[in-house]
């Protein structure tokens, strides 16, 4: 997550679209000042820097569900302000309202069906290549995205989702609002390599099309996707 006072921009981080990717490019176009939160596994030249911190929770424990408050608490006893998938919601209640107005505020977000299979790759390999797809649907955490970028009743809270699938296109319709440098593109895959099957996602989701389907009808209404 990126909060740039020298562009006036707020990156939000959402799942398995490129943040990690988009972070890396940013970070060198960053003011001393800025907000960048901490990459795992770290990509150089990006640097973490103002990310901890304390702050007023009471404005922001009073307008989430009660789930979400013990995350809130938590982030205070270890004074991490911002995290690294901080959502629109956290960081509003956490940074000035004239900060937060006047900002363009943008985040990413993809087809369900692919992003899916692009995280149970990833999963599956840090957990030693042994995970089935079922056992991902049935005990993972699916990249469930929205709720990075809407607030509790529905509302879009960022001035623009980008699309994964057409990111350059839109991330340099962004960048040069922004006057951010973008010629070249991001020419870096930051977690690009887990994913070793790259079949269309047509072809590996043939009996779990429909539940994808239902679990993320939200984020694909929203998106406007289609299998």
């Amino acid at each position: 997550m990126i909060i740039s006072h020298k562009h006036k921009f707020i990156f939000i981080k959402t799942v398995k679209t490129a943040g990690t990717s988009i972070e890396h490019y940013l970070s060198q176009f960053c003011g001393e000042e800025d907000v960048l939160t901490p990459l795992f596994p770290r990509v150089e030249p990006h640097k973490a820097q103002h990310h901890k911190g304390l702050w007023n929770p009471l404005p922001e424990l009073s307008k989430v569900p009660t789930k979400e408050k013990v995350s809130i608490v938590w982030d205070l006893m270890k004074a991490k302000k911002f995290r690294n998938h901080s959502s629109a919601m956290n960081v509003k209640h956490r940074i000035s309202a004239a900060t937060w107005n006047s900002y363009y505020k943008f985040c990413v977000d993809r087809n369900p069906w692919d992003k899916s299979l692009s995280q149970y790759h990833m999963r599956r390999k840090r957990q030693g290549d042994t995970m089935t797809f079922d056992q991902y649907l049935k005990y993972g955490k699916l990249c469930h995205n929205a709720p990075k970028y809407i607030d509790h009743r529905g509302n879009l809270m960022v001035d623009r989702v980008l699309k994964f699938e057409s990111l350059e296109q839109h991330l340099g319709e962004v960048f040069k609002a922004l006057s951010i440098p973008f010629e070249n593109g991001l020419n870096v895959r930051a977690k690009g390599a887990y994913r070793a099957d790259r079949r269309p996602y047509q072809e590996v989701h043939i009996g779990t099309k429909n539940h994808l389907a239902q679990v993320f009808s939200r984020e694909i209404a929203m998106g406007h996707y289609e299998f």
